[in-house]
């Protein structure tokens, strides 16, 4: 860890959303011109979990969404989801993704924004999968989610120097993985934690919590505190990893992105938990609300 930093976290709030609005696509825009994603991970175990990737990327405004995955859940994905274009990856016998990077070559190349990680249940299939992305990502924002955080500390010397940065989206346990200590660690300094991670890992660090906290390499923190514990459910990372991909390829920077994501999934947190009660919403149920948030502002 590092030692404490005594300045305070810029509140992520409505004034600060306003100063930083979203790009917004010409009313004669196509839906390539609206950005196209591709987001890469799912198992066998579960397979759905893109469904939420997929969806938040699309509710966040992207034209174009592209799942590659096990070639086990493709049909079923494709059913689920007219809305995205699926691409069979092979898959191990464990189960998690197997061996893909020729797979994966032409996808990366059109690709605005890339996801890896969403849904993969294994830190050596991540670790394949990292390594995988190479140069033809270079163009494009990078999310890495799930388990490909647990892999990234251990492949991230294989993998080429970016010309933006990555956005990094932990919870505690995957933080703690990142740095290689403990859980307890963190929590005891949550500023100092994901400060250190962003400087790393030269990355937009999202640290998700009752209070989540957002870094950029240079050491400048947000902190928004609105979402609520019923956020704290099986495919939320998925959304907002979704989330965040579906704003980058509509051409906005890293940091902004992580940043009206994390507050948009967070007031969809917040909506669910008024209308439904504070427990109890499903991640799929954020999802409608992100347009309407969007407009709001």
């Amino acid at each position: 860890m590092v030692s404490r930093h005594k300045d305070e976290a810029q509140p992520l709030d409505s004034d600060w959303l306003r100063a930083h609005p979203l790009p917004q696509p010409d009313n004669g825009a196509d839906k390539n011109a609206r950005g196209r994603v591709l987001a890469i991970g799912g198992c066998r175990t579960v397979p759905g979990g893109l469904l939420l990737t997929a969806e938040g990327a699309l509710r966040a405004g992207a034209g174009k969404v592209q799942l590659a995955t096990i070639a086990d859940a493709t049909l079923a994905l494709g059913v689920a989801m007219p809305e995205a274009a699926i691409h069979a990856l092979p898959t191990g016998r464990d189960g998690e993704l197997g061996e893909c990077r020729e797979a994966l070559k032409p996808l990366l190349e059109r690709a605005d924004a890339i996801i890896a990680g969403p849904a993969m249940g294994c830190r050596e299939a991540a670790g394949r999968l990292l390594p995988a992305l190479g140069d033809a990502t270079d163009g494009a924002t990078l999310v890495i989610d799930a388990a490909a955080l647990m892999a990234l500390p251990h492949v991230r010397s294989t993998m080429p120097p970016r010309r933006q940065p990555p956005i990094l989206t932990p919870h505690i346990g995957e933080m703690a993985a990142l740095l290689k200590c403990d859980a307890a660690a963190i929590e005891a300094d949550r500023p100092a934690a994901v400060r250190l991670a962003a400087r790393r890992f030269r990355a937009i660090c999202v640290l998700k919590g009752p209070t989540s906290l957002v870094a950029a390499p240079d050491g400048s923190m947000f902190a928004y505190a609105g979402g609520g514990v019923g956020l704290a459910t099986g495919g939320s990372g998925d959304v907002l990893a979704g989330i965040v991909a579906g704003l980058a390829a509509r051409g906005t920077p890293p940091l902004e992105a992580a940043l009206w994501a994390v507050w948009l999934h967070g007031e969809a947190g917040r909506r669910c938990s008024e209308q439904m009660g504070p427990l109890g919403f499903l991640a799929r149920e954020l999802l409608a609300h992100v347009p309407g948030l969007m407009r709001a502002l």
